[in-house]
């Protein structure tokens, strides 16, 4: 085989082609995410995983949610907790 011509650069690069496509071919045929033509990846997508993603972005806006108002309810009652014993005894009676 003659190593000076053109003919071994071509084989080269063609090997390196067909195992980058073997090697895309694989990682997609099992769900892998596959590099796109920016160096990105680029992950395959399923309705079940979409709908996924939107139940679980509900269900985090509900629980922020409810972490704020837990959080309002726990500095009244810190604010309760720290207030002279007096000032406290007229804010419960006046509230009734």
């Amino acid at each position: 085989m003659d190593w000076h011509g053109p003919g071994f650069v071509i084989a080269i690069v063609a090997i390196s082609t067909v195992g980058w496509l073997v090697n895309n071919w694989i990682r997609a045929r099992h769900g892998y995410p596959v590099e796109n033509e920016w160096s990105g990846l680029s992950h395959k997508s399923s309705p079940e995983t979409d709908r996924t993603v939107r139940l679980l972005t509900s269900e985090n806006e509900r629980l922020v949610g409810q972490v704020s108002r837990l959080e309002e309810r726990i500095a009244v009652l810190e604010r309760i907790a720290t207030d002279p014993a007096a000032r406290t005894a007229r804010e419960i009676d006046a509230l009734r």
